[in-house]
């Protein structure tokens, strides 16, 4: 081989080791700008309807098969807003359920403002056709008491929700009753689990509403609860494959998202349909969860 065919040959092995470059280096950002799409527009705009059947080992007959909706950190302003937040309801009514829990956090700022009054009332205007046709329950989170937790209770009560307040209610079919309890939020001091379990008089199945899901290690010690239900953590928003959520908020790190068993009590948190203040969502959807309660 010649000297400038050798050359010649070295210079078209460059040329392609440039192009590869350049290719990788469209192909990198056409996968960055995907995955920016459906992180930040496609998948926080898709929630999803997560069925779980349980079987509670105090709950009788006279309740096999109810059905019971939750919804957390909805998070309005922001990202949330009255269309979205109209998607979430219609899933909810497509589900059917009998009874409706909200476990917190209906608001995203640190300081009440005109803002937070125009996110109430879109609220309301939003669920009360909801809460009003199906008996609904809820409870605050932290960023309730970071914005106004007065004006979101006044908002509770206009959409008809009961509110758990470190309180009960309790269903009852005939002589059978299911207990739905409540502690107000954990993270700000306040939640009293005593004045709930004072309040509950007989052996029956219980459901603890508590936003913040770590709270859990508490409740199951008591033996008390069958199952406690919570939101908070958003699941982390983003879940890396075989690693998981890299950030978790205070008090939602033990338990992040989904089903785990704590002593003989069974918690589940709710992934939440709003967001926090990045509005971005990975490998971590939406959620409105549906129980359906079955025997033991």
């Amino acid at each position: 081989m010649t000297k400038s065919t050798a050359d010649k040959n070295s210079s078209l092995t460059r040329r392609d080791f440039l192009g590869l470059l350049k290719f990788a280096a469209i192909e990198l950002g056409v996968l960055v700008a995907g995955g920016t799409l459906w992180s930040s527009i496609i998948e926080p705009a898709a929630p999803r309807v997560e069925t779980v059947r349980l079987k509670l080992p105090r709950l009788t007959a006279a309740f096999f098969g109810l059905r019971i909706a939750q919804i957390s950190d909805i998070h309005m302003g922001g990202w949330m807003n009255t269309e979205r937040l109209t998607h979430v309801v219609e899933l909810i009514v497509q589900a059917k359920p009998d009874i409706l829990l909200l476990t917190g956090d209906f608001l995203i700022g640190h300081e009440f403002d005109s803002d937070s009054e125009e996110q109430l009332q879109e609220t309301i205007n939003v669920l009360s056709p909801l809460t009003k046709a199906i008996p609904s329950f809820g409870i605050l989170g932290n960023h309730d008491y970071w914005t106004d937790e007065n004006a979101v209770r006044e908002m509770l009560q206009s959409c008809n929700v009961t509110e758990l307040t470190n309180s009960i209610f309790t269903l009852s079919r005939g002589s059978e009753r299911l207990h739905l309890c409540g502690i107000d939020d954990f993270w700000e001091g306040h939640a009293r689990l005593d004045d709930v379990i004072d309040r509950l008089h007989d052996d029956s199945a219980a459901i603890l509403l508590a936003h913040e899901p770590d709270f859990a290690d508490v409740s199951a010690e008591t033996g008390r609860f069958d199952l406690q239900v919570s939101g908070h953590s958003h699941g982390g928003q983003i879940v890396i494959p075989f690693f998981g959520p890299p950030i978790l908020p205070h008090l939602g790190r033990k338990y992040p998202s989904g089903l785990y068993q704590v002593g003989t009590m069974l918690q589940y948190t709710n992934r939440g349909v709003g967001m926090a203040r990045l509005p971005v969502r990975l490998n971590c959807p939406p959620e409105v969860t549906l129980f359906i309660l079955e025997g033991g």
